[in-house]
């Protein structure tokens, strides 16, 4: 499943989250973001993910490492 379709390339700013660098890579040609009008906000880096809810931050993603990558229309 795909969720990631045309109209939500409409934002100024996208983040993919990815199992791994080489998929989150893949994400820029598969999607043909250049012709989209999108470039790489920064580096694909691994992170480990947090969600805060004013009283503390609980862990994402069991902890595992995911790739994140930031597109921003150029």
């Amino acid at each position: 499943m795909d969720d990631l379709n045309d109209q939500e390339l409409t934002q100024e700013r996208i983040t993919i989250l990815a199992d791994s660098f080489d998929s989150a890579a893949m994400e820029f040609h598969k999607r043909r973001m250049a012709s989209k009008g999108y470039r790489l906000e920064n580096r694909i880096a691994g992170h480990n993910f947090y969600m805060a809810d004013g009283k503390g931050a609980k862990t994402l993603f069991d902890g595992e490492v995911k790739y994140a990558v930031t597109f921003i229309r150029a």
